[in-house]
């Protein structure tokens, strides 16, 4: 851990100069520089006062808990492609079931359509990429295109077919993909 680039980091949160912090610290502003710059290393009990100062404890500063992932690319999908229903379901948000909705990237071949799901509590969402689809909600069937999206709730049979194919983004809360 880089000490020095934390501190700055947490100093200037706060709004403070290095000679603003050195003062509350009864330190020198060279001083807190070279901690920064991880030129030096503070003694415990200084670096206790420097996070005095900055509002901190050391069991607070030293807790490493790891970035939140907000950014996914091709790498993260986790892909599944069914013959059956010649679709092919990419996880775009990996171990997104765990969120409170699940986004897919849905693309159903000529003649393809989705698994026919069951009632179940929650809702739907879709916006179409390419291509058109028919939303099968119960007994009526409902048509959508590219640059268009849909959204039900999942209370009734549904499922998907595309004549023609298509690509889809998909949105399922809660995650039942």
């Amino acid at each position: 851990m880089e000490i020095g680039a934390k501190l700055k980091e947490l100093r200037v949160l706060k709004g403070l100069t290095q000679e603003e912090l050195a003062d509350r610290a009864e330190l020198s502003k060279g001083f807190i520089s070279q901690v920064e710059r991880d030129l030096t290393s503070p003694s415990i009990a200084t670096l206790m006062d420097i996070l005095q100062c900055l509002g901190t404890t050391i069991g607070e500063f030293f807790n490493e808990t790891p970035e939140e992932q907000i950014v996914f690319g091709k790498g993260d999908y986790f892909e599944k492609e069914d013959s059956e229903y010649q679709n092919t379901i990419k996880w775009i948000i990996p171990n997104a079931q765990k969120n409170s909705m699940e986004p897919i990237l849905l693309t159903l071949a000529p003649g393809g359509s989705t698994y026919p799901d069951n009632p179940h509590e929650g809702e739907e969402f879709g916006y179409l990429l390419s291509g058109a689809v028919s939303i099968h909600l119960g007994n009526k069937i409902y048509k959508a295109k590219k640059g268009e999206s849909f959204y039900y709730t999942a209370d009734q049979k549904h499922y998907l077919t595309s004549k023609s194919g298509a690509s889809l983004i998909w949105v399922s809360s809660p995650p039942s993909f």
